[in-house]
């Protein structure tokens, strides 16, 4: 596949100086075949101040457009992406490393988030009218957008991700800024070239590629009021470091996890084993809502473990789009990650616990960042350590045992995150009270921790982002809220009622 990268995209068309005046330059290998350069960008600082102004007179225009008028250009949006899905979807597994059917998921969502933003994210800001709010005074809720916004997407899903909050925002009336992750440019670029092809007004969508510097300066500018970003607690926290003296801006964050399943001993086994097994490894494990921790009741240990670790053994690894029968797990997206999957497995033995299935480098006949799941087994969790606390964003999951469910709830809530947990048991009172205590924002019943659904919010608590959380309830933090009193009777004030004056 022949990836061409067309520049930064503002004032209506893509820029793209040569290569020898980038201040920075990327090299992008293929994940899954080291021998295959995708393309190699360059990133122009001066092009940041002319973004910035894009978006800015592009607002003024957008913000004064009717829902229709700007659903009418989100259908044109739609018939782009679906017209371009099956391209979207190789740029998406060959850039990412994630199998080609998995790509196709992902291509796929970004057609149907149009039509849950439309259908279920426009009526949370619709204007409401509240008659008789006072005696002949009517009270109406006006929403009205923030302005320019930035969104800062994540590798692991660069179009899906990034699309949902776009598309919020844009309903609302914002224009926007997106700045992808500089591993996976031009898969994002195809999202743009869509957005481009849809039609929108010069200035209200604008892409630029970069990396740090890029991200700093645009956060830090005082004419971008909304700030949408997924991925790491480092970045987020350097994110808001940068904008909390800033009261004009809202900040939201979608950040890491540290996910655990609760097996209680009244699982469904046969029902458990294939939902857990997408839960720790699918996307090779670099989802933010993959099972890390499986709290396992003691009655069920050893059966679940060893026909857990007999499927783990099952997964096939191989190359994306290659690979025939087709591969459940790709490779990691880059050697940095691949390095950082070792450290933490050899974290995970440092702190006492033992390996079920030994991470490996796995030889798949290509070049590439490839490795096996692991598995480990923590009897007595070292609750503190790093094994337990950080997001290790590689396919690895541990077991740990308990006797109570308020204990299994207890190491749940032990680790610095809250976004996913999912418990599993035909107990409805069980379910009731893991539903109660444990620290997350989302706790499914009888379901994997991945696979959140569009039509309900997606957020997580503590390290795992700042209560503003996504999917349907997105567009809540795209727009301020404006109350108005409106007095049905303009004759009904008199100088005489008023208190205080002098005769």
């Amino acid at each position: 596949m022949q990836m061409q990268l067309k520049g930064d995209y503002f004032d209506g068309r893509f820029y793209h100086p040569p290569l020898s005046s980038a201040q920075e330059k990327i090299l992008k290998r293929c994940p899954a075949d080291l021998t295959q350069t995708l393309w190699e960008a360059g990133i122009y600082h001066d092009h940041i101040e002319q973004v910035i102004d894009s978006a800015v007179k592009g607002f003024e225009v957008w913000r004064k457009f009717s829902f229709e008028e700007r659903i009418g250009y989100l259908k044109k949006y739609q018939e782009a992406v679906r017209a371009r899905k099956d391209e979207i979807a190789m740029a998406l597994a060959l850039e990412v490393g994630k199998p080609l059917w998995e790509a196709k998921t992902e291509a796929a969502a970004l057609d149907s988030k149009v039509s849950v933003t439309i259908s279920d994210s426009y009526d949370r800001i619709k204007q409401e009218t509240i008659k008789d709010v006072m005696p002949k005074i009517d009270g109406h809720v006006v929403y009205k957008p923030l302005g320019p916004s930035l969104v800062i997407g994540p590798f692991n899903f660069p179009c899906h991700l990034a699309n949902g909050q776009i598309l919020a925002a844009l309903l609302a009336g914002n224009s926007v800024i997106f700045k992808p992750s500089e591993k996976t440019i031009y898969s994002a670029q195809l999202m743009i070239e869509c957005f481009a092809q849809a039609g929108f007004p010069s200035g209200v969508i604008n892409f630029i590629n970069g990396a740090g510097h890029t991200s700093s300066k645009l956060t830090s500018d005082k004419r971008i009021k909304g700030i949408f970003f997924t991925g790491s607690r480092g970045v987020g926290l350097k994110i808001l470091e940068n904008t909390h003296k800033d009261l004009n801006k809202l900040v939201a964050l979608e950040l890491g996890g540290k996910n655990s399943t609760i097996l209680h001993h009244d699982t469904n086994i046969s029902h458990a084993l294939p939902e857990l097994l997408r839960s720790c490894f699918l996307t090779t494990g670099q989802r933010c809502t993959s099972t890390s921790m499986i709290l396992v009741h003691r009655k069920i240990e050893q059966e679940f473990i060893n026909q857990f670790k007999a499927v783990t053994e099952k997964i096939r690894v191989g190359h994306p789009t290659l690979s025939n029968p087709e591969a459940f797990m790709g490779p990691l997206i880059d050697e940095h990650a691949q390095k950082l999957y070792f450290d933490f497995c050899q974290f995970g033995k440092d702190e006492g616990a033992e390996e079920i299935i030994a991470p490996r480098k796995l030889d798949v006949g290509y070049e590439g960042y490839y490795v096996s799941p692991s598995i480990h087994y923590a009897k007595n969790p070292q609750l503190d350590g790093k094994f337990i606390q950080e997001e290790i964003f590689g396919p690895n999951c541990f077991f740990i045992p308990y006797d109570d469910i308020e204990e299994a709830i207890k190491i749940a809530n032990s680790t610095q995150y809250g976004l996913a947990a999912s418990v599993f048991t035909r107990t409805p009172e069980i379910y009731q009270l893991c539903l109660r205590d444990i620290e997350s924002g989302l706790i499914n019943l009888n379901r994997s921790t991945v696979g959140a659904t569009a039509r309900l919010p997606f957020g997580g608590l503590k390290n795992s982002g700042n209560h503003h959380p996504a999917a349907v309830s997105m567009i809540d933090h795209c727009v301020s809220t404006v109350a108005s009193l409106e007095t049905l009777d303009d004759t009904s004030s008199k100088l005489a009622d008023v208190v205080g004056l002098k005769e």
